[in-house]
This record gives structure tokens, sequence and C-alpha cells, in this order.
């Protein structure tokens, strides 16, 4: 376990210096039950937490440990008192901790005169770790050169974040820990136009989609590209899946050009006519064997 010197103890356990024994303990009590990792299974720092609250109880409440700490020695030194670390092969259940610490019936008494006070509830545990999404649009000449691009987190903090060159459509750029809980923020990036291409590096992708028998017979289309609609020569046989290329008429950059990549999809109609359904039962019993 790390014991750096420059640790402020009191600071750790929420107490102003010189505290008396009641009131470390006391603290303790509420930061131990805060941080246990039993009681915060989804926070990735209780542990550690955990672990430095046990630590300042232990410089604090110790007059040896306690008087090397404020005159700037390490308190885990032989002179003071060291010890293996305690949780080197796990935690204690919560309550077993407290009574192997305290003994079951160490509760600090209630004055026996005046007016009762009771202690306020221990804070709420850290919320379980999420995941956040922000959805960036790019344009295509943004994607391939990289963007500056700013977004506000959940509790109002801005972050600047520069998206990476040749960036494509569907990409998710992970942010590490700016989530609630310590989970992470990814960006979804967005890099389309309105006639429906999308980028990815210097290619540019299209789907393009044929009834059956264009398919089947073969056809031309006409398509977008960055450049102008271009008429494409549908093959015939064409199955959905097939890919075919527009060369140079991707994105430039220097002396590179890419392609237009288009695959090709099926649609079959949602409703049929009587006499559409009847030719589709007609093409069924000629390819069917025999």
């Amino acid at each position: 376990m790390s014991r750096p010197n420059s640790v402020d103890y009191w600071q750790v356990l929420g107490l102003e210096p010189g505290a008396d024994a009641a009131r470390l303990k006391r603290a303790f009590r509420e930061q131990a039950r805060r941080w246990h990792p039993d009681l915060n299974g989804n926070d990735p720092v209780a542990e550690e937490r955990f672990k430095r609250v046990n630590e300042a109880y232990a410089v604090l409440s110790d007059p040896r440990r306690r008087q090397a700490w404020e005159a700037g020695e390490e308190p885990w030194s032989e002179a003071a008192g060291a010890e293996a670390d305690p949780f080197a092969r796990g935690f204690p259940d919560f309550e077993a901790y407290l009574d192997e610490l305290y003994g079951t019936a160490a509760e600090d008494p209630a004055p026996a005169t005046g007016p009762v006070t009771h202690s306020p509830p221990p804070p709420p545990p850290v919320p379980a770790a999420i995941t956040e999404e922000t959805l960036v649009e790019l344009t295509p000449e943004q994607a391939v050169a990289g963007e500056r691009v700013e977004i506000e987190l959940h509790d109002g903090t801005l972050v600047e974040v520069w998206t990476p060159p040749l960036a494509g459509d569907g990409w998710r750029l992970r942010l590490p820990g700016l989530a609630p809980g310590g989970g992470d923020h990814f960006l979804h990036l967005r890099v389309r136009t309105s006639e429906g291409l999308r980028v990815d590096g210097l290619r540019v992708l299209f789907t393009l989609e044929l009834t059956p028998w264009e398919a089947a017979l073969g056809c031309q289309k006409l398509v977008p590209t960055l450049q102008g609609p271009v008429r494409l020569r549908v093959p015939p046989g064409s199955s959905s899946g097939r890919l075919l290329r527009l060369r140079g008429r991707g994105l430039p950059l220097g002396d590179q050009r890419g392609d237009q990549i288009i695959e090709l999809r099926i649609m079959v109609p949602a409703a049929l006519s009587e006499a559409e359904e009847a030719l589709y039962r007609r093409l069924g019993e000629l390819a069917a064997p025999g």
C-alpha cells in the first residue's frame, strides 16, 4: 500500500487537525462505511479510498505514528510500529471489520446528561460507473483533416478533443473516466452527406437499393458521388452484398484519392399485388429442381 508523507490524514477523515478520540472514531466509522468495497461494488476507486481511510485512522489513533507523521517522518517505519498490509488478501465484511477493530461492544457511549445529539447520516455510496455518448457530426473534409470538437460533460465541464485524421462514419472515440462514477465517455462520429454517402478515411461508401428484377436482369442506375451523380451499370445476376467500385470518386489527400464503394442491396416489395404474387409463385416453380 502506498503511504506518501504528503497525505493529509485529517483531511482524509474530514476532520479539523487535533480532533479528539471520539470524533476521530466517529469520522472513521462514517468514512469506512462510505468507502468499504462491499458497499461500493461498482466503484473502481472505492478500494483505494478505503485503504487510505484505514491508513489515516491507524496513524492518527496511534501516538507514535501520529508523532512521526506530524514531524514529517515516515509513520510506517519500524520505530513507529510498521505492520503488513492488512488487506493483502482482500477485504473483510464491513461489520466484522469494525468488530475486529473495536470489539462488539465498542459503540461510542451517549452522554449521561445534556441533550442527545445525532451524527448526520453517512454520505450516499458513489454511483455506479456509467457510459455516456455524444454524437459528433463531421463533414467529409473535417473527417479527413481532423477536427477540433468541444463537448460538454454531465457536470457542465467543457472538454476540447481533436478527432484523428482519416476518421470514418461510425467510429467511436473513447474518453476514459469522464462519465459519472469513473465511466467512459464516447464520441460517436457521423460522417454522411444528405445523399446518403458515408465516409471511411479516403473511401466513400454508398448503399444502392435494387428490385429483384433489376438485380437479376442488370440495369443502369444514377448514383451520387462527391463530385456529382454518375451512371452506374449493374451487371445481370447481381446478389445482395455485391460491391462495385468507382475509381477515384473518393476523397483527396495530397496525391492520393480514394475510391467510392457501392454495396448492392436487393429490396423485396413489402406488399404484392395479385399479379406480382402470381409472378413470384411462377418464378418459384421454375426454379424448383425437377
